[in-house]
């Protein structure tokens, strides 16, 4: 991949299980689907979503803070929100970047 403007989909992703699983392409789709479904339950109720070897994703709250809107330069007030930050796993870190993954614990995977 590198620099190229490629995005995986989920279309990709239903794709890759019908290759690698005795399963049709519905029922593949499905998969992916189910599984987008209980990443997203478990945020909303959870908070925080751990995927060894990949990252976390965690929800965050943001307090209503100071903005201005890019049109008008007028100053706003942008309402307190809650968002999803990731944070990838050092083995995923290391990947992206070429280095060499060394002896990382299970449990180190997620600095």
């Amino acid at each position: 991949m590198g620099n190229s403007r490629y995005c995986l989909t989920k279309a990709d992703l239903a794709d890759a299980i019908y290759a690698a699983l005795p399963v049709d392409k519905q029922k593949a789709a499905q998969i992916v689907e189910d599984y987008i479904e209980l990443i997203k339950d478990s945020l909303e109720k959870e908070g925080k979503v751990m995927l060894s070897g990949f990252g976390s994703y965690e929800v965050k709250y943001k307090p209503p803070r100071r903005g201005r809107n890019p049109q008008t330069g007028d100053s706003i007030i942008l309402r307190a929100r809650r968002v999803v930050k990731f944070k990838p796993s050092q083995l995923l870190r290391k990947a992206i970047n070429g280095q060499p993954i060394d002896n990382l614990s299970e449990d180190d995977d997620t600095m």
